[in-house]
Formats: C-alpha cells, sequence, structure tokens
C-alpha cells in the first residue's frame, strides 16, 4: 500500500498530467482560446495573393499619357520636313504613318525634331516614346534600339552634278561626298574611299554639290529626287548610276519598352494589309514604297 506521503506524491502528478493533455488539442483543431477578433489577425492579407501586374508598362505610359511622342529630324522630304504653308508644323510621310499609328491606339501624335545624330540618345532618356524618323535597321542600332516591322523599304543614292563626269559610285574614291550626320550614309561613303563630309540637312548639301564645293551627295534614292525637283537648280544634279544598298526602314524603341513595340507592330501589319500604309506612300511618293 501507498503510505500518506507516497500518495500526495501520486495524485499531484495526475493532476499535473491531466491539465497537460487538456492543453494538447489535436493537429489542426483551433485554439478555443482564440477569439474572433485574434482570428482576422491570423488570416493572410488577400493582397499577399494577388499576382504582380504584367507587362512592363509602357504601353499604358502611352495610353494614360494621351498621347504617342515620337521624333525625327525635320530636315528630310518628303519623309518629315517643315512645309511654307505651316513652317511650325512637320509633315510628311512619317509624319502621317505617326498618325495612323496613334489614331489606332486611340491617342493624339505629338511629333518633335531633333539634330539626328542625338536621337538615339534622347529615346534613351525618356524624351521620346519611339523614333519615327526613316531609321533603317542596322545590327549597329539594333544594340541600342529595338525596331518594330519595317514601314517601308529604300536605298542608298549618289547624287552628283550631271557636268560632273561621275556616272556612278565606283568613282568617288578620294572625293569630298556630302551625307547627314550620323546616316547610315555616311558608312555608305567610306565604303566607297570617299572622304565623308558631315551636314544636318538634305537641302544644304544639295546646294553644296551645286555650288561644286562638293562632288557629290549620298541620301535616300526618295530623298533625293524631291529635292532635286524642289531645289532651285535641282536640273543640274543627276542620280549617278543604281542603288548601292537596299534597306529597311523601321520604328525604334528603348529596348525595355517591350509591350509598346509589340503593339506598334501589330498595328503596322494591319496598316500594311488594310492598304493604309500604300494609301500614304502614294499621296507622298506617287509610288508604293512599302513592300519590298
Amino acid at each position: 500500500m501507498l503510505n500518506q506521503r507516497n500518495l500526495i506524491i501520486f495524485v499531484l502528478l495526475t493532476v499535473a498530467l491531466l491539465f497537460a493533455v487538456a492543453g494538447c488539442g489535436e493537429p489542426g483543431e483551433p485554439d478555443e482560446h482564440i477569439g474572433p477578433e485574434d482570428e482576422e489577425e491570423l488570416e493572410p492579407d488577400a493582397d499577399d495573393d494577388e499576382a504582380a501586374p504584367e507587362g512592363d508598362g509602357s504601353l499604358q505610359r502611352v495610353l494614360d499619357a494621351g498621347e504617342l511622342v515620337v521624333v525625327g529630324s525635320g530636315g528630310y522630304p518628303p519623309f518629315n520636313f517643315y512645309g511654307e504653308e505651316d513652317p511650325d508644323t512637320p509633315i510628311g510621310f512619317d509624319v502621317d504613318t505617326g498618325k495612323a499609328i496613334a489614331e489606332r491606339l486611340g491617342v493624339e501624335l505629338v511629333y518633335e525634331t531633333s539634330d539626328w545624330d542625338g536621337l538615339p540618345d534622347g529615346l534613351r532618356a525618356g524624351r521620346y516614346d519611339a523614333i519615327l524618323g526613316s531609321m533603317g535597321i542596322t545590327p549597329e542600332r539594333q544594340e541600342i534600339v529595338s525596331f518594330t516591322i519595317p514601314y517601308y523599304y529604300s536605298g542608298a543614292q549618289l547624287i552628283v552634278r550631271e557636268d560632273s563626269g561621275i556616272t556612278g559610285p565606283d568613282q568617288v574614291e578620294g572625293l569630298d561626298i556630302g551625307v547627314i550626320t550620323g546616316e547610315t550614309y555616311v558608312d555608305d561613303a567610306l565604303n566607297l574611299g570617299a572622304n565623308d563630309v558631315h551636314y544636318a540637312e538634305v537641302n544644304t548639301i544639295l546646294l553644296e554639290v551645286l555650288g561644286g564645293r562638293i562632288e557629290g551627295m549620298i541620301t535616300d534614292r526618295l530623298v533625293a529626287i524631291r529635292g532635286m525637283e524642289e531645289i532651285a537648280g535641282g536640273d543640274e544634279l543627276i542620280l549617278a548610276g543604281d542603288l548601292i544598298r537596299t534597306e529597311e526602314i523601321a520604328i525604334a524603341f528603348r529596348p525595355e519598352d517591350v509591350e509598346l513595340r509589340e503593339k506598334v507592330t501589330e498595328i503596322l501589319e494591319e496598316l500594311h494589309a488594310d492598304g493604309t500604309m500604300t494609301d500614304i506612300s502614294m499621296e507622298w511618293h506617287g509610288t508604293d514604297i512599302t513592300k519590298p
């Protein structure tokens, strides 16, 4: 038999064991001591389960702003230039292409102009949404910007005075040939062995050729034809030989603005398919330059 001392110890241990068991509920059972207000605090925040917004926000940025801001040189007729009727407003093939894109985005087009060689830096700095100024696709440019599909196709052309005796690009080695700073035509002049003389505008170069201060100019064939038709003395100039090369012209975006570039590419595909790009081309060039 248990003596009185051992009995007391046994009873105390039994009571302690019963309290310990009562404090441990079955796994997964709610604790009866937690009230409704405590359960609210323990519930996970609903916001934690929400997925992070998808995309880079570039398309939404333009939609929220209500405008698509693009840039060109402003001195490249008939693509982007200032006309005589309204010398403060850019016009041309590039501008009308931008308007068609902006309309389908449901925003306004803002067409700004700046020096050609500074356009990529301005784009990277966020001053514009895109460069829409007859920029040809090159591997070098693809390292710093991302392009849409081409919206037109053209090529590099040599222009000289009719009395120069020059009949083709293979005759310009060592001669002074005018080009616009930053354009791919600079490389064309150098590859032909010519001295590249830099300017900011097409008409300025044509005047230099007419005045005999340089031997020729390399630019886009369509730009050359338009310039020769409009400038005083343009009938003294000729297109010398065949195209030096052909090129694809596209719209340039910041590499990170993927959503905006993809949407504009989608719109360009629609504009090509429904004939809108052809109509714009016929209005400004009298021929369709939107097909390869």
